[in-house]
Order: C-alpha cells, then sequence, then structure tokens
C-alpha cells in the first residue's frame, strides 16, 4: 500500500512542479498552463475512450439498476467518513456529527451502506474533501491543472488529493488485491454514472476542454462556500 501510495504522490508532486514552473507564462490567467493542460487532457480523454468508457459501457448494461445503485451507497457509505473529517476541520461540527451518524446507520441498518438508510431518516449527504478545508482556511485555488488520469485540479485541489489519497478509507486496506479490486470497481462506478452527461457535454461544448475546465472551477468555488460564493469582481 505504501508503494502505490508513494506513486500517486510522486504524479501529483511532477504535475504541481509543472504547474509551477509554467505560472510565469502569459495566456488565460486562470489556466496559464494551457498547453500542456490540453496536452494531458487529449491523454486522459484517449484512456477514457480506449479502457475506461468501454468498461464503463459493460457495467451499465449487464449489471441491473438496483445492483448499480447499491454500488454508489457502499462508496458512498465510504466517504462519510472523509467528509466528516473535514467538516470538522472547517469547523462544522454540526455536519461532521451528522456524517458521523450517517456512516454508522448505513453501515449497520442499512447493510454496510448497500440502503442509504440515513437519507430516509433525513440525514442530509455532504460531501467534502481536503481541497475544500484547504480553501475555506483561506488558500488560494491557484493555477488550473488537468492531473494524469485524475483530471481537472487547481495546484490547491491538487495538493488536497494527496491528503484525500492518503485519508481515503479504501487505500487503507492491507490486502492488495482486494483494495486494487475495489479502486476499480469505484472508478468503473463512477463513470457510468457520467455516462448520460457525455450526450450533454458533446452537444453543449464548442471546446470541451474550455467547458469542462470552466465548469470545474465554478463548480469547485461552489463547493468551498457551501454554494454561496463571495462575488468576484471580474463576475
Amino acid at each position: 500500500m505504501k508503494s502505490a501510495f508513494a506513486n500517486r504522490v510522486s504524479v501529483l508532486c511532477l504535475a504541481s512542479a509543472v504547474v509551477l514552473g509554467g505560472c510565469a507564462m502569459g495566456g488565460n490567467p486562470k489556466d496559464p498552463i494551457e498547453g500542456y493542460n490540453r496536452a494531458m487532457f487529449s491523454v486522459n480523454e484517449g484512456l477514457d475512450k480506449a479502457l475506461i468508457k468501454p468498461v464503463a459501457l459493460g457495467y451499465d448494461a449487464v449489471l441491473p439498476r438496483p445492483v448499480q445503485t447499491g454500488v454508489v451507497n457502499v462508496f458512498s457509505n465510504v466517504a462519510d467518513v472523509p467528509t466528516a473529517i473535514n467538516n470538522l476541520l472547517q469547523g462544522k461540527p454540526a455536519q461532521a456529527f451528522s456524517d458521523g451518524g450517517r456512516f454508522l446507520i448505513n453501515s449497520t441498518l442499512g447493510l454496510l451502506g448497500i440502503f442509504d438508510v440515513a437519507s430516509q431518516m433525513g440525514l442530509e449527504k455532504h460531501e467534502e474533501d481536503f481541497g475544500q478545508t484547504f480553501g475555506r482556511w483561506g488558500i488560494g485555488e491557484g493555477a488550473y491543472v488537468v492531473l494524469p488520469f485524475f483530471g481537472p485540479r487547481t495546484a490547491r485541489d491538487s495538493a488536497g488529493l494527496v491528503v484525500d489519497i492518503y485519508a481515503d478509507p479504501i487505500a487503507q486496506i492491507e490486502d492488495v488485491p482486494s483494495r486494487n479490486s475495489l479502486a476499480a470497481l469505484r472508478i468503473v462506478s463512477k463513470r457510468a454514472e457520467l455516462l448520460k452527461a457525455d450526450k450533454v457535454v458533446e452537444e453543449a461544448a464548442l471546446d470541451k476542454y474550455s467547458y469542462i475546465r470552466d465548469a470545474y472551477l465554478q463548480h469547485r468555488r461552489s463547493e468551498v462556500y457551501d454554494g454561496n460564493p463571495p462575488k468576484r469582481v471580474d463576475d
């Protein structure tokens, strides 16, 4: 596990070095290394078309919808643990307590999270990560960067991703085959959830790269400020 984690961190550190090295370049102020980012975006798109999307299409075709929902719920339940930690670090103890309660309820009454009993009981689902926590602490988002495999990020989110990986309960599983199988299943499940959005993006975007970049930056800014971001001068 440590070796796999070290490899992921190395990739992120390399990408961060590219970001820092490219910040002096001209062009779009929110995307100062656009040339690199577009190239990496194309690489990721190629990987998706050649491998990830076909597997996700097969997964979506073979597994009944209730089974897919159960898989989504299990991974969502696991994600409530780091979400609770981040809410606590962001000074939101009530939400952290709610997230912890969701995990306990769904892990027991929900049969390891297969059923989202907590939502039915009125406990709201939150999504928090360390990139959002860094933003809550006042750390600026920095340059936009497209990471290998992980895709769109900001410099702040890239740093947060390193901590997210370390804090991921699945990454802490010591049995390598089990850990890798669960990680792969989570990737395929998430990709299957996005299949319906593919057509929307293709039809709406004259420039898919710019569309995804601008949507990501706007969405992340909203998440950092819990849906109520302060107005910018350039808005």
